[in-house]
């Protein structure tokens, strides 16, 4: 056997084929998915967070966190990042919402304009 042929076999080229290697376990079932969505702030919750009326929506459960954590550590951009990213997702999530609802407002008016 040459030493490319063993080189070969290493890597998994050889004359048996390639090798393939599976890193799960045999018994590996992926985790179950939540069970609850996520919940929305009650009223007294963003009230003691001190949060603007503005800002009082279905993303305020996800914004109170991340004022805390902007609080905590001075308003670094680069820390609280995981934070803003669910609360930014959230919001675009809800205008993509919002956007659906009027296009079937539109939709049942027959393609007309409110404006």
């Amino acid at each position: 056997m040459a030493i490319t042929d063993t080189v070969k076999d290493a890597v998994g080229l050889g004359d048996s084929g390639p090798k393939t290697r599976s890193f799960l376990p045999v018994s590996y079932s992926p985790p179950p998915p939540p069970l609850t969505a996520p919940s929305e702030a009650t009223r007294a919750e963003m009230s003691a967070a001190r949060l603007p009326l503005a800002y009082r929506d279905t993303c305020a459960h996800l914004l109170i966190p991340l004022n805390k954590c902007r609080y905590e550590n001075y308003y670094m951009p680069f820390r609280c990042v995981d934070e803003r990213h669910g609360y930014e997702k959230c919001q675009y999530e809800e205008f993509l919402l919002r956007v659906k609802k009027m296009d079937e407002m539109r939709e049942a008016k027959g393609g007309e304009r409110s404006n």
